[in-house]
């Protein structure tokens, strides 16, 4: 990295309400977004195309009728370096969205939100601060304010609802379990001590921010516990514990979370640029060397087994297609999918009266140079979600809108009445919720009718993933699995 962008000075929010309207609504729903970006890069607006931001909120707030807020929050190391003590502890990103949350609650029936009912909703590292934020922390650690009447610092009580895209706490690159390494590397680089945590943290506290961040250097082809390094932690505070282990306190809110079908496409292509040539194969090797650098905590029978199961299927189909797209699932399903499944089944188990349910978004991506196998990729849905097929036209087709109408319904309805098929809009099917016993998931594109609720997606390989690999031994520190693993009694049927 060779430049940064944006400011530390960057804690804003923006809000949209519905427009076209004679007056002024009351009570109405409030959605707020989390930005994804692997907790380095990324702002609440999101990128421009012709002045049309890729987090404008307009389409949803007036075709769902709710208000919608954006905000940032720190990223890189102004969000979350840490040393993992009391010196730095992180998860000041984390913080900052906590803190947006009670802005919201203050203060949103000034502009005709219900302050109690909201929902917060977010895709990948996004994605994964929605699920910290419903279940992590049993506190923020942030002082109560004083209002009129004493607003609890618990997010408890804070959030209705929650839509978790393609991002959960579970998954293996949602936390940071060796924060004082990347904390030294910054350290080092930016000549601050390294051997004691309170003179190390004193001396990166006075570093310019923009030094602080070009100090940290990516290296996105080592090991795979690298690709992201400053992330939240298991603070003690914020973070209580591992993820796994607070499903119970969990908050009991209505809750959605989903992910893509190709959804670490954009992944594997950086390791496996032959995923997008027709002219180029893909052999054996390859995807056995990529399971391997994934699997490396389970050392040679990890990456073994692993690779026995996900290529069992080319003895019947052994095209170059057959096996591309089992390079993606296998790395959707590690990275994406099974942490997802993990976390909607826990969910579902310990919530009392809320509701569950999930989905699977399979509409193509038509990025260029795309393969036409290619499915939906990691962020495919987010456009569709904030109404860009209406905003730009000219860049969709109308098969675009169709699925823009539906997400739209399907999410603001949500918020409204926590049963996506209930509120404002019409959706084009019933969204039965997902219990344990009969797997149901929405799939999620154009051709959307009654055949779209499906069951128990790819069971078997969650059943790989939570007992078969978890069962293997552990050969050095590095991440496991997907997922923690579970104990017998939080197995998924």
């Amino acid at each position: 990295m060779l430049n940064t962008g944006g400011s530390e000075d960057c804690l804003y929010l923006n809000i949209w309400v519905p427009q076209g309207q004679k007056e002024v609504s009351q009570n109405l729903p409030v959605m707020i977004w989390i930005y994804g970006g692997g907790f380095r890069m990324g702002s609440a607006q999101g990128e421009s195309f012709f002045n049309n931001y890729d987090h404008d909120g307009e389409e949803i707030a007036t075709r769902g009728n709710v208000i919608v807020v954006t905000f940032n929050y720190r990223l890189g190391p102004q969000g979350f370096l840490s040393t993992g003590d009391a010196n730095l502890p992180g998860n000041y990103g984390l913080r900052d969205q906590h803190m947006a949350f009670t802005w919201v609650k203050r203060n949103i029936a000034a502009f005709g939100g219900d302050p109690d009912n909201y929902t917060i909703f977010g895709q990948s590292s996004g994605g994964v601060s929605v699920s910290l934020q419903v279940w992590g922390p049993e506190k923020a650690g942030l002082p109560p304010r004083v209002l009129g009447e004493v607003l609890s610092p618990y997010n408890k009580g804070l959030i209705r609802r929650a839509i978790s895209q393609s991002g959960s706490a579970v998954a293996s690159w949602a936390i940071q379990r060796n924060p004082l390494r990347w904390a030294k590397q910054i350290a080092k680089n930016v000549g601050c001590p390294l051997d004691d945590t309170a003179r190390m943290a004193k001396c990166l506290k006075a570093t310019e921010p923009r030094a602080l961040t070009l100090a940290h250097k990516d290296n996105p082809f080592g090991k795979a516990s690298d690709v992201l390094a400053l992330l939240p932690v298991i603070d003690g505070d914020f973070i209580p514990d591992d993820p796994i282990n607070l499903f119970a306190n969990m908050t009991d809110i209505d809750y959605i979370a989903g992910t893509n079908n190709m959804d670490a496409h954009f992944l594997v292509r950086l390791f496996v640029p032959a995923v997008d040539f027709d002219l180029l194969t893909i052999t054996g090797k390859d995807f056995y060397n990529f399971v391997s650098w994934i699997t490396i905590a389970k050392g040679p029978r990890g990456a073994n087994a692993t690779f026995d199961f996900y290529t069992a299927p080319w003895a019947q189909d052994s095209s170059q297609e057959a096996k591309k797209k089992t390079v993606v699932d296998f790395a959707t399903d590690y990275f994406f999918l099974m942490p997802t499944k993990i976390d909607v089944a826990q969910h579902r188990a310990n919530a009392k009266s809320a509701r569950t349910y999930t989905y699977l978004f399979s509409e193509p991506s038509h990025k260029l140079f795309y393969p036409s196998w290619v499915g939906a990729d990691h962020a495919d849905d987010v456009p569709y979600v904030f109404g860009r097929p209406f905003a730009t036209p000219l860049g969709y087709r109308a098969q675009d809108r169709t699925v823009s109408q539906a997400m739209i319904a399907y999410w603001t309805n949500f918020a409204r009445t926590g049963d996506p098929n209930q509120g404002h809009s019409a959706v084009p099917t019933q969204w039965e919720p997902y219990t344990q016993e009969n797997g149901n998931y929405l799939e999620i594109n154009n051709k959307m009718d009654g055949q779209s609720m499906k069951q128990h997606l790819r069971s078997s390989y969650l059943q790989y993933w939570t007992q078969t690999y978890q069962a293997l031994p552990t050969v050095n520190g590095d991440v496991a699995g997907p997922v923690p693993a579970l104990d017998d009694s939080e197995a998924i049927p």
